[in-house]
């Protein structure tokens, strides 16, 4: 094992206090503040702190000291900020490292996750452009239909009875915050979860555990699986047919999908109008997994291909086509060499739907898209930061950003969806 590493008491000593104006949220849903600097009056200083909140005063304890700024602890808050929430619902916020934004009205959480958006466009993607008030959850609390609580292996002498089962601290890479009880997940995950709970403790008991393990709580179409393997069926209203049938979507419980069907109807259909406003007569969807958005904008266009390199997603898009009886339709597994390959949709009349994992698009698959060249492109991203980095390479490649509208798939946390159109120059 290494040698604990130095505490770095350059500009502040461990565990100096210190009293703080909050100046605004960084993307991470953290409070900064800025001090003059200790050893340079004339510089400023960033520190940050947890559950703290713009426009307040506080004594925050230093500790940690980085090459350009500091981190410190929330230890009172002098004077509060008017949208500050007086108690959060969860008697764990700021301890569970789940949730950053309980201590602030959702209006505001709204207009901060806004602003973000906004900034990030302005100093990542270099671009100026009004970004839509954001489309909140329709629940702000029982929302999320899939938890993922995690345990470490009980330590000897400990009392399995008492075997932490949760989420990482805050500010925590390994130690775990017991959750007996999350109220951003369904109703129906939280009476799982204390049954889970119950199982995974009986079996500590037992010896059964020589490792930690994730467990995994998913609700769809009202019954929670904890199995990985179990082939589940989530359903999808069409707001601009109340009257029609919802899609309904098989997939593997383990596999992505997003994880609050509460908004998912006005989401899909915006990516839906958004796409068919281009004009273009046919559809790809890039990154289609089990075909949520392929599916979802089959009516409005003459054909839809969705590509995955996922075989057995595309086995189930195959299947959700199928189950719903939408025959113009087809789904194939792309080599990631060359994704578009033996697309017969003219680029001309073409709109693309991309939704990439967290860390946005790679340069191959990018060099790829601007290769074939559709006609627009709708990027949903669930990380606005590497979403504005990649339209850099949208704008440099002839693209033209058309709206901004960010959607709050996750009430309570710093995390966002961003939905954003470009269209061919």
């Amino acid at each position: 094992m290494g040698k604990k590493q130095k505490f770095n008491d350059r500009p502040f000593a461990y565990h100096a206090e210190l009293e703080l104006e909050i100046a605004t949220l960084t993307n991470l849903g953290v409070g900064l503040a800025r001090v003059p600097h200790p050893e340079e009056p004339a510089a400023r200083w960033v520190v940050m702190v947890p559950f703290t909140l713009p426009g307040e005063r506080v004594r925050a304890r230093v500790f940690r000291n980085h090459k350009n700024y500091s981190e410190a602890d929330l230890v009172e808050i002098l004077q509060a900020a008017p949208d500050r929430v007086a108690e959060p619902p969860c008697p764990l916020f700021g301890r569970c490292g789940g949730c950053q934004y309980q201590h602030l009205a959702y209006s505001s959480q709204l207009e901060w996750k806004r602003r973000q958006v906004e900034e990030l466009l302005k100093y990542m993607a270099g671009l100026e452009f009004p970004v839509s008030p954001v489309i909140g959850s329709p629940k702000q609390f029982g929302y999320r239909s899939k938890i993922t609580p995690h345990f470490h292996p009980p330590r000897p002498g400990a009392n399995p009875a008492e075997l932490p089962i949760g989420f990482l601290r805050q500010g925590t890479r390994f130690d775990i915050v017991d959750v007996p009880r999350c109220p951003i997940a369904t109703d129906a995950i939280n009476v799982e979860l204390a049954a889970a709970r119950g199982r995974v403790r009986a079996k500590a008991a037992a010896g059964d555990y020589e490792r930690g393990a994730t467990l995994l709580l998913r609700e769809a179409s009202g019954a929670v699986t904890t199995d990985y393997d179990a082939v589940i069926t989530e359903t999808v209203a069409d707001p601009d047919r109340p009257d029609a049938a919802p899609l309904r979507l098989k997939f593997l419980a383990r596999d992505f999908f997003q994880n609050n069907p509460f908004i998912l109807p006005a989401f899909t259909a915006y990516v839906r109008a958004q796409a068919a406003a281009s004009g273009a007569r046919f559809l790809v969807d890039a990154y289609c997994g089990s075909g949520l958005f392929a599916l979802v904008c089959a009516r409005a266009f003459e054909r839809v291909e969705g590509i995955e390199i996922s075989e057995s997603s595309v086995a189930f898009a195959k299947q959700n086509a199928e189950l719903n009886g939408i025959a113009n339709a087809s789904f194939r597994a792309g080599d990631a060499s060359a994704i578009f390959a033996g697309l017969e949709f003219p680029a001309a009349e073409t709109a693309m739907v991309i939704d990439p994992p967290r860390k946005g698009c790679d340069d191959a698959f990018l060099s790829q898209l601007f290769a074939y060249g559709p006609r627009a492109v709708t990027y949903v991203s669930c990380d606005p930061a590497t979403q504005m980095r990649d339209l850099r390479a949208f704008t440099a490649a002839g693209y033209v950003v058309t709206a901004v509208q960010p959607f709050d798939l996750f009430p309570q946390t710093r995390h966002l969806e961003c939905v954003t159109t470009l269209r061919r120059g």
